[in-house]
């Protein structure tokens, strides 16, 4: 039975702490890697311009510090600013590489929840097709024959009014997979401006919520669990990040955990 945990932080803006004046929260730890919760509204790591200091890395490194550890940590996955959930952290240069090829070979399962507008097709849905940069927006993808291939699998766990959750499951790891290829068949992410519905609302999916509530829905995709083999010590792992509360207030907790079990048990 999937036991559900609610994130009961907000999406983190121009007022959040400054680095290092809280600890990140720790999905998993050892001596050799950390899995971090990472909220909303944060970057991983420093972007260079040294004009966002609060960064997941900084709040790790805070988290470290108070238990008295010397470990230098570093990121080896990256997730956008406004995408919450798990993200992995090496604990010594001489383990990283030993990360690094465990994200880059795809021998990771990631799975995330993601909030999409319409109804998806029945089944583990597939979309295979290959991601290659805008030229007219430097900040987007899109889908392009002569891109990289990249596959994504969706299920549908619950549908409520216009708006669908979606458990969506990696094959590959391409700049803003989730969201473009969801998007490119008509299903954007609730909350993404940069990939909205031509000709729809400003932020897509917010026509379908209740006035007055929408200021607290920020983009709705969310990093749930990782599962892999310890690259160090062979241990199968499982981390998994508690489900923000914006995604159970649209869908309901229970009915969530219930979704969840079930997709499991069919998975077994």
């Amino acid at each position: 039975m999937v036991e559900l945990v609610l994130r009961k932080d907000a999406a983190e803006g121009p007022d959040a702490p400054a680095a290092a004046a809280r600890a990140a929260d720790i999905l998993f730890e050892d001596a050799f890697l950390l899995c971090a919760d990472k909220p909303s509204g944060i970057l991983v790591h420093s972007d260079g311009t040294g004009g966002k200091t609060d960064t997941l890395t900084a709040r790790v490194r805070k988290h470290l510090e108070e238990e008295g550890r010397s470990a230098s940590a570093q990121a080896v996955q990256r997730l956008d600013e406004d995408t919450t959930g798990c993200v992995l952290f090496s604990l010594a240069p001489e383990f990283q590489g030993g990360l690094d090829t465990l994200v880059a070979g795809h021998a990771m399962e990631k799975l995330y929840l993601a909030c999409v507008r319409g109804s998806l097709p029945e089944g583990p849905h597939v979309i295979a097709a290959p991601l290659g940069r805008d030229r007219h927006d430097a900040r987007r993808m899109r889908v392009s024959p002569s891109g990289k291939d990249a596959k994504t699998t969706v299920w549908e766990l619950l549908r409520k009014g216009g708006l669908t959750l979606a458990l969506v499951s990696l094959g590959t790891g391409r700049k803003h997979q989730i969201r473009v290829h969801l998007a490119s068949e008509g299903h954007p992410i609730l909350g993404d401006a940069l990939y909205g519905m031509r000709g729809g609302p400003a932020v897509p999916g917010f026509d379908l919520l209740p006035k007055g509530g929408r200021e607290r829905f920020g983009l709705q995709l969310h990093c749930w669990r990782e599962s892999f083999v310890h690259p160090v010590t062979g241990e199968k792992l499982s981390a998994t990040a508690p489900v923000p509360e914006s995604f159970c207030s649209l869908f309901g907790g229970n009915e969530i955990e219930r979704a969840l079990a079930a997709w499991e048990s069919r998975k077994r």
